[in-house]
């Protein structure tokens, strides 16, 4: 039976395709997994965009369906319900979690400084801590909320606490005197709006004896224990679009902006860009160009042991058992 040309290559073109969905750069088959951003898609979750866009999953043999997350999409319900593989946590709050039973393990430490602010307009007065005592301070009804109150408890400032989840309106209205903010996203949101950074009182939290490292990448004990492969090939293609986003900041500050009108969050390119600059200064070691993905110890005691003080947990969870190296930085 003679076969017809055209039809013989079709049927090489169809091969080559199936076969491609079953081998990927040495991997017998594709994994699906699903990831939560512990907020709405910006540039602080930069790395997993461009993993993605740039092919680096796909390459460790993964297809990643990046989540939507934020105040209504928490980590605590997807740990509950199983909606999702990997997530991003705040330290504090994963430790926080660990404790209440929820055995999430940390997999890849992130950040490696902390980015908390408190922030308050010069003409209010408000240049040390114990000046907030008796003001007004607005803090995020969120994941890491324990920490700016542990702040305030350390110092025994006894301020009336206005608990807020989202913009900067009521700082810029005057309605409350101290307003916690991350550096690379609420505290560039003040100075868009029109307030010079020096007309400002800041306060770092980092330089105030809570240099507490922030975003972490976190599975539950069970998924790791049975996909510790997944595990390790998610964590290096993540390091890589992260190291890849710093080096590419541009392109990677289009496909943020691709993500935020896709979801119809506002974006503006001058923020995002900032955001990125500032992640890439908290997560990079002091002196270093490359992630290490590690959780120091003496950090992770320390952290552990003022919320252990302060009446936030019961018991600091084992290092051994909470944090599990995935990943170790070529030399």
């Amino acid at each position: 039976m003679k076969v017809d040309p055209s039809m013989k290559n079709s049927l090489t073109i169809y091969l080559a395709i199936c076969l491609s969905l079953f081998v990927i750069k040495g991997f017998s088959q594709t994994d699906t997994v699903r990831f939560l951003p512990h907020w709405l898609h910006q540039a602080q979750f930069s790395g997993y965009y461009m993993a993605k866009e740039k092919g680096f999953y796909m390459d460790a043999g993964l297809y990643v369906d990046i989540l939507f997350g934020g105040p209504d999409h928490t980590t605590y319900m997807c740990i509950e319900n199983n909606s999702a593989d990997f997530y991003s946590h705040f330290l504090s709050g994963a430790i926080e979690a660990y404790d209440k039973g929820y055995e999430n393990i940390n997999i890849c430490q992130l950040s490696q400084r902390s980015a908390l602010m408190y922030v308050s307009q010069k003409r209010g007065g408000l240049e040390l801590p114990s000046d907030f005592a008796g003001k007004k301070i607005a803090i995020w009804n969120a994941g890491f909320r324990e920490l700016p109150l542990i702040f305030l408890k350390k110092r025994n400032i006894d301020a009336e606490i206005i608990p807020i989840k989202s913009t900067i309106n009521l700082f810029l209205k005057g309605g409350i005197d101290v307003m916690c903010v991350m550096w690379y996203n609420e505290f560039h949101q003040i100075l868009n709006a029109g307030i010079n950074e020096d007309e400002l009182n800041v306060i770092h939290f980092s330089d105030w004896g809570m240099n507490f490292p922030e975003d972490g990448i976190y599975c539950r004990k069970d998924y790791f224990v049975e996909n510790q492969e997944v595990c390790k090939r998610f964590i290096e293609a993540t390091l890589r679009g992260w190291q890849y986003a710093f080096e590419n900041k541009q392109e990677t500050i289009d496909v943020v902006i691709g993500y935020m009108n896709r979801f119809n969050i506002p974006a503006n390119r001058a923020h995002q860009s900032w955001m990125l600059d500032r992640m890439q200064d908290v997560m990079l070691p002091v002196g270093s160009t490359m992630m290490t993905g590690s959780l120091n110890p003496s950090q992770y005691e320390e952290v552990g042991k003022t919320m252990l003080e302060y009446g936030c947990i019961k018991k600091i969870p084992d290092y051994q058992e909470f944090y599990i190296e995935t990943y170790k930085p070529r030399k």
